[in-house]
C-alpha cells in the first residue's frame, strides 16, 4: 500500500502540474495528503507531518531563500546584471563571445533565476552574437548552460538549499562541491557547444520580444555608472564568507577554535551571509530612498518573487515529513537491499520528475523529499555523500529541459528559435549537462 500511495501520490504531482497547469505547492500539499491518505497514515499525524514540514524548513532556509531573491533584484534592477556582463566581455575579449556568455549566464544566476537571467542577457547576447559573427546557437546554448549550471547546483539558489535542508548536508560543502563540479562541467559543455552546437543552422532566429532597456535605463534608480566590482560584490561576498565559515567549521579547524574561529563561524552562517550580501546590494541604485525600501519599491517586488518560492519550498518540506513519517523509507530500503545503484538512484529519479513535470525546483525538493528517508538505509548518510546525493539530485534535476519547462519557452521566445530549433539547442544540451554533472560526481565518490 505504501509503494502504492507514492506512485499515486507522484502522478498526482506530475499530472496535475502538466495536464492541468495547477500551482506546484497544491500540487506538492495536494500530493502529500494523498499519499497520507492514501497509505493509511493517522490523520493526528498528518496535521502533525504538515506543521512540522512547513515549520522547519522554513526556519532553516526561508530566510536564506529570500535574501538571495531581493539580491537578485536589486542586482537586475540597478543595472547591475548588464554591467556584469559587459565587464566579462571586455576581460574575454568579443573572440570568445560564447565563452563570455556562458560565464555571465553562471555568474548571474546564482542571485537570480535562470529565466529572469535569460531575458536579462538576451538582448546583449543577439548583438554580440551578430557584432562577433558568432553563430546564436552557440551563444545561446551557453548562456542557457551557464544559467542552468549555477541554479540547480549552487546555493543560494533555493533548489539546492532546499535539498540539502532536507538531506541535513551543509550548504557550505555543497556550494563548494557544487562550484567545482558544474563549473568543470560547464568546461566540458563549452567545448561540446563551439564543436558541434555552434554548427546548427538556427533559419528561424530574430529580434523578437526585445528586452526594453532604453525604458529601464531612464528609470531614476538604473545606475548606469556602476562600477564593476561593486556590481560583483553581492554575489561574491557572501559566497566567499560561506566557503570561509565551512573551512573553518571542517575537522581540520583551518582558523582554530579561538575568537577568530567565532567570527569566521558568525559570519560564515548562510543566512549572515546572505544579509551581508542584501545590504551591500543597497548600495547598487543611483539613488536610495524609502520608496525604494518599501513595499510597493523593489523589497515589495522581491517579497512577490520570493513568495511563491518560498511556498514551493514549504510544500516540499510537507511532502518530505509526510514520507518520513510513513514506514516508505524501510520499504523502498528493502527494495533495493543489496543494490548497487548509490547515487544513481537520486539521479534518475530527480531526471525523471524533471522531464516529466518540466521543474528543476520542483524536481530538486521530490526527490530530495523522498531520498530523506533512504540516505541511512542506501549508505548515503555520511557527510561527504550527503553532499553527492544532494549534487546528484541536482545533475538529474537538469535532465531535461523540454515543451514543458518554462525556460525552454523563454529560451526559445526570447531568440526566436523554433521549438525544433530549441530541442536541437536546449534540450540537448541540459541532457548532456546532467550526465557529465553525473559522471564527475560518481568520480568523486570514488576517490572520496
Amino acid at each position: 500500500m505504501l509503494f502504492f500511495a507514492l506512485i499515486l501520490a507522484l502522478l498526482f504531482i506530475i499530472l496535475s502540474a502538466v495536464l492541468y497547469k495547477l500551482h506546484p505547492f497544491l500540487s506538492l500539499l495536494g500530493g502529500a495528503i494523498i499519499f497520507a491518505l492514501s497509505s493509511g497514515m493517522e490523520l493526528k499525524l498528518l496535521v502533525e507531518s504538515i506543521n512540522q514540514g512547513f515549520g522547519s524548513l522554513m526556519g532553516n532556509i526561508g530566510l536564506i531563500i529570500l535574501f538571495g531573491v531581493m539580491i537578485g533584484t536589486f542586482l537586475e534592477r540597478s543595472g547591475g546584471a548588464l554591467i556584469l556582463a559587459n565587464k566579462i566581455l571586455n576581460w574575454i575579449g568579443e573572440r570568445f563571445v560564447t565563452l563570455a556568455m556562458m560565464i555571465t549566464g553562471y555568474i548571474i544566476s546564482i542571485p537570480v533565476f535562470a529565466d529572469s537571467g535569460f531575458v536579462i542577457m538576451s538582448p546583449l547576447n543577439k548583438a554580440l552574437s551578430k557584432k562577433a559573427s558568432v553563430p546564436i546557437a552557440g551563444t545561446t546554448a551557453a548562456l542557457a548552460i551557464g544559467l542552468l549550471a549555477s541554479h540547480v547546483m549552487v546555493p543560494p539558489t533555493p533548489g539546492p538549499v532546499a535539498a540539502a535542508a532536507f538531506l541535513d548536508a551543509s550548504i557550505g560543502q555543497v556550494m563548494i562541491w557544487g562550484l567545482v563540479v558544474s563549473s568543470v562541467t560547464c568546461l566540458f559543455c563549452y567545448l561540446i557547444i563551439i564543436n558541434f552546437v555552434s554548427k546548427i543552422s538556427i533559419a528561424s532566429a530574430n529580434d523578437v520580444a526585445e528586452v526594453n532597456v532604453k525604458n529601464e535605463k531612464s528609470h531614476q534608480y538604473y545606475n548606469e555608472l556602476l562600477h564593476p566590482g561593486k556590481a560583483f560584490l553581492p554575489i561574491l561576498l557572501p559566497i566567499l564568507l560561506i566557503v570561509l565559515g565551512t573551512l573553518g567549521d571542517m575537522d581540520a579547524k583551518y582558523f582554530g577554535e579561538g575568537t577568530f574561529y567565532n567570527w569566521i563561524s558568525f559570519f560564515g552562517q548562510p543566512v549572515i551571509a546572505l544579509l551581508i550580501g542584501l545590504l551591500v546590494s543597497f548600495t547598487l541604485p543611483k539613488n536610495i530612498d524609502r520608496d525604494l525600501l518599501s513595499g510597493i519599491g523593489w523589497i515589495g517586488d522581491a517579497f512577490k518573487a520570493a513568495a511563491p518560492i518560498l511556498l514551493i519550498t514549504g510544500a516540499g518540506g510537507i511532502f518530505g515529513q509526510v514520507l518520513k513519517n510513513s514506514e516508505l523509507g524501510d520499504l523502498i530500503s528493502g527494495l533495493f537491499d543489496g543494490s548497487s545503484l548509490g547515487l544513481l538512484i537520486p539521479f534518475l529519479l530527480a531526471a525523471a520528475l524533471k522531464t516529466c513535470q518540466g521543474s528543476s525546483t520542483v524536481a530538486l525538493l521530490t526527490t530530495a523529499s523522498i531520498m530523506s528517508s533512504l540516505m541511512g538505509d542506501l549508505g548515503l548518510d555520511s557527510e561527504w555523500m550527503t553532499t553527492l546525493t544532494v549534487l546528484s539530485i541536482a545533475a538529474g534535476s537538469a535532465v531535461v529541459s523540454h515543451v514543458n519547462d518554462s525556460f525552454f519557452w523563454v529560451l526559445t521566445q526570447m531568440t526566436g528559435f523554433s521549438v525544433t530549433e530549441g530541442y536541437k539547442v536546449q534540450t540537448v544540451m541540459t541532457g548532456v549537462f546532467g550526465l557529465i554533472a553525473m559522471t564527475l560526481i560518481l568520480i568523486l565518490s570514488v576517490l572520496g
